[in-house]
Order: C-alpha cells, then structure tokens, then sequence
C-alpha cells in the first residue's frame, strides 16, 4: 500500500467521522428553536442529546465484534449510511417522540463507527504515531461539531430547523458513497502485519479468550475510565455552548451556534495536541503519557471553574477557551495506551471498549445530567458544577500511572500471549 492511499484512507475515514458528529451536534445549535416551538424542558433537550451517546456506549462492544469479523469497511459503510437516513427522519418529525426515535437511531448508527474507523487508520500507519493519529482521529468529532453547531445554526436561521438537519443527512449519504467506492477491504489488508492478522483460514476467538485480552492490566482499565469521565465535561459544554451563549450573551441562533462552534474547535485543537504532546514527550518515558493526561485534567478542572464564576465578558471566554483547550486532551494518550496493550486482531473490539467507557461515563451523562441541573438550578448553576467531575478522572489516571511500569514488564513478558505489539518499554 502506498502512503498516498494511506492518507486518502484517513481522509476519508476522517470525512466519515465529520459527518457522523455533524449528525450528531446538529441538534445543540437548534436547542432554542425545539424549546421554543415544541415547549420542552432542558431535562427533556438533554435527553436528545444524550440518547446518541447512550446508543453508541450500549451497542459499540457488540457491533465492534461483528465488524472485526465481518469486515470493518462493509460494516463503516452500513453505519455512515444508517445514521444519515436517521438524520433526515429527524427532519420531519413532528413531536420530541418522533424525534427521539429519531436521534435513537443515529446512535445506533453511530455506534460502532468511531471505533471500528479508527482502527481502520491505525492498520495503515506506523506503530509510532499511534497518540498522535488516535488524537486527530478523536478530535475528528469537536471539528464534526464545529460544524454542526455552526453551518446547523446558519441553516436554521434562514430556513428553519428542518433544513439543517436535512442539509447533514445528505452530505453523510454522499460521504458513505464515495467511501464505499474508494476504500476496500482488499486494499487494506496487505497493509497489516501477518502476526497480528486473524486471516481467512483462522477461526474467530472466542469471546472467553478475547474479554480478558480487553482488561488485561489495571493501567488499561484506567485508562478506559479516566478517558470517559473526562468526557463528561467535554459532552456538556459540546452540548449547551450555544444555548448558553443564547441565554447569557443574548446571540441569535446562528451567532450562537458559530461561537459555540468556536469553541467546540479548541476543544478538537486540544485533542490534538494532546496527542502531539504524548508522543513526544513519552519517547524515552513511556510513563509520562500519564503526566499529559493528569494535567489536562487537573488544568480543565480548575479553569472551567474559573470561567463559569466570571461575569460574562472577553475574560470569562478567554479562561473558557483555555479551560475548553485542556478538558479534552486525554484522548490521544488514553487511546495510544489501548492500542499498546491490546491484540491488533481486536483493535476494533478494545476501541470499542473505549467507546463504551467514554459514552456511558462521558458523553451520555454529560449532556443530560447537565439538562437535568438546569431545570433546578439554571444553566449557569449547572455548568458551574459540570467540572468537578475531572477530580475522579485523575484519580483514575494516576492510578493508571502508578500501575503503569509494572504491567508493562508483566505484558511484554507474556507478549506470546497478549500480541506482539505491547513492548513499549524504553530499550
């Protein structure tokens, strides 16, 4: 394979996962016009949001499964195709059940495609930019938000909300097409190292030998759950950014959704070079990937408690933007670590188990918890609490940390077993 097809790959990949937050976020821009026509609470908004979230952290591990089996560019295909068809059904509803069942869709189409699309860029690239293209890779979904929110909004404004989900539907339906087209299995597989390949002739582990494969130290299981909780505060302000600039700054629905936009991008950039930042530091050390995602968490905590206390002004967006930068930024190390210490044969089964986490602790909660506080205590209360959160991710990653050194030796001596590609330690 050439390195030209391989970034064609990641950019198509990347163009998918665009398209599936895009889906995904259009929903936050539109908030105010759905509370205002069909009368909902801030719980009930929440909960179409979070639904998504709920969807893709229940059904992830199982559709992963399937997709390491049944092939991961047929089953990235039927997903990108399900969840633009769910978003166009989304446009002609008529009541919030409608549209629940609606957005319940989505996520089941979503489900297994942040994990299975990753996997996909990783077979094609070297072992080294693993926290770097993991980062990219998950920011994927802040920029697909930056998006939603902001050309969401846009449409919105000028012809209603109906329009801006249309608008993502068709744009997911053309992506899947030329994905389809372009991407094959064929083209991928030689790409991949024999060793870590389960080929034609192989037959399927089962599940008994491949779950404890999937929470074989306890620096894995935490970075499953430091990775997710940190998440929650990412979802929540991903979610109601652009109806508390509504609130609060007094912005109409597409000044709203851009700003907030805006601020789903540094949340992405933080992603991003979260991940830089990981690879490089962790050269020598590989503990130190560990380091990286203690002080995003620690400095998101104190930040985006910082801001939400501020009166509204050019200060509270600034320490906003910086608080937003950081509380994302565990995503690129916390997914070079599952790579690490997971088979390649179910590269897609242990993302999916990241997915898990970081939906059902993160990004499911995140938005209708913070729903759930605003009808009690005001949006601003609800935001005000939203960052406590990070104390228990970095609990979870120094754990994580303190684990780290002594699963390394334990896994790279039982490499036989646990794959190939788990040696991290420093020659």
């Amino acid at each position: 394979m050439s390195r030209r097809y391989a970034w064609v790959v990641f950019a198509l990949s990347f163009g998918l996962l665009l398209s599936d937050y895009m889906s995904r976020q259009v929903l936050n821009a539109v908030f105010p016009m759905l509370k205002a026509e069909w009368l909902l609470s801030d719980a009930r908004l929440g909960s179409l949001s979070g639904v998504v979230a709920l969807m893709v952290g229940l059904l992830t591990v199982p559709l992963s499964l399937l997709a390491d089996r049944w092939g991961r560019v047929r089953s990235l295909v039927i997903a990108a195709t399900l969840w633009s068809l769910a978003t166009l059904g989304c446009a002609v509803a008529a009541s919030y059940g409608q549209m629940f069942v609606g957005r319940l869709l989505v996520g089941i189409g979503e489900a297994a495609y942040g994990s299975v699309g990753i996997a996909v860029v990783l077979s094609v690239f070297p072992r080294a930019l693993r926290a770097t293209l993991s980062g990219a890779f998950i920011a994927g979904g802040a920029f697909g938000s930056v998006l939603g929110m902001s050309v969401g909004g846009a449409v919105a404004q000028a012809h209603g909300w109906r329009w801006a989900f249309a608008v993502m539907g068709i744009f997911g339906l053309v992506l899947a097409g030329i994905y389809a087209v372009v991407v094959t299995e064929k083209r991928l597989t030689p790409r991949q190292d024999p060793p870590q390949v389960e080929t034609a002739t192989d037959p399927p582990a089962p599940l008994r030998v491949l779950l404890p494969r999937l929470f074989s130290s306890v620096s894995v299981v935490s970075a499953y759950i430091g990775s997710g909780l940190q998440l929650f505060t990412a979802g929540a302000l991903i979610a109601w950014l652009p109806s508390y600039f509504n609130r609060y700054y007094d912005m109409p629905t597409a000044k709203a959704g851009a700003t907030a936009g805006l601020f789903a991008l540094v949340i992405g950039i933080g992603m991003v070079a979260g991940g830089i930042a990981s690879d490089r530091i962790s050269r020598r050390a590989p503990i130190r990937k560990w380091a990286v995602a203690i002080s995003c968490s620690v400095g998101s905590l104190v930040l985006l408690m910082t801001a939400f206390r501020l009166p509204t002004g050019p200060l509270q967006l600034l320490v906003l933007a910086l608080g937003a930068l950081l509380c994302a930024g565990t995503a690129g190390p916390g997914a070079a670590m599952v790579a690490n210490l997971t088979p390649a044969a179910i590269a897609a089964t242990a993302f999916a188990t990241l997915t898990l986490a970081q939906s059902l602790l993160g990004l499911a909660p995140g938005p209708a918890v913070t729903g759930a506080l605003a009808d009690r205590l005001g949006l601003l209360g609800a935001l005000q609490l939203v960052p406590l959160v990070a104390i228990a991710a970095t609990g979870a990653f120094l754990v994580g940390r303190h684990h780290y050194e002594r699963d390394l030796r334990r896994l790279t001596g039982l490499a036989p077993v646990a794959g190939p590609k788990e040696s991290e330690l420093p020659s």
